[in-house]
């Protein structure tokens, strides 16, 4: 049975997520095209890139439990990626503002070894307050947020750009569901409190 277990993820926000699991785990490039295919739900390009990434990486690790995770944001048809720009994050926080997009996180758990499968999909619903302009403003003056999608880092100070949080897992929410992993984990062996 493996015991490595592989983070398929250059997210520094999934690598720290994974840290508080306190079990030894390396980290791998996945390269996977993240384009979202014609007429596929939100939650189902999460699930699908999620297992993308994990068996992007299992070739150079063939006998590991390896983790990839995907999150698509969505309100209706309308997606919010990462914003890359402040331009493009200004404009996804006026999208937002005033509604509820539902953050997917699919997580998968692939066993190389054996070419088993673990897959889920883990939603958030997150309202958004009615934002002015000089709040965006204000708020991406103060952080970071062009590499989250939805521009708006939930662990950070765009917590106070919200008017609410439903869904299972807080951590979730920041790229990695924590509750679902650690079943799918136990369930191949690895031995958590």
């Amino acid at each position: 049975m493996p015991r490595l277990v592989v983070l398929a993820s250059t997210s520094p926000f999934r690598r720290e997520l994974l840290a508080r699991l306190q079990i030894p785990f390396e980290t791998a490039v996945p390269e996977t095209d993240e384009s979202a295919l014609p007429g596929e739900a939100p939650a189902a390009t999460a699930q699908r890139l999620a297992e993308a990434k994990a068996r992007a990486v299992a070739q150079h690790y063939p006998e590991a439990l390896i983790i990839g995770s995907d999150q698509v944001a969505a309100n209706g048809s309308e997606r919010f990626g990462k914003p890359g720009s402040r331009e493009n994050a200004i404009a996804q926080l006026r999208l937002m503002r005033g509604k509820e997009v539902v953050f997917h996180t699919g997580l998968c758990l692939l066993n190389s070894a054996a070419n088993r499968v673990q897959l889920c999909c883990v939603d958030t619903h997150v309202g958004f307050r009615d934002l002015t302009d000089a709040e965006i403003e204000s708020y991406l003056d103060r952080e970071d947020a062009l590499s989250c999608a939805g521009s708006a880092k939930s662990e950070g100070l765009g917590i106070s750009l919200l008017a609410y949080l439903r869904g299972d897992d807080p951590n979730a929410l920041v790229g990695l569901p924590l509750i679902a992993l650690c079943n799918m984990l136990r369930a191949e062996g690895v031995a958590l409190p």
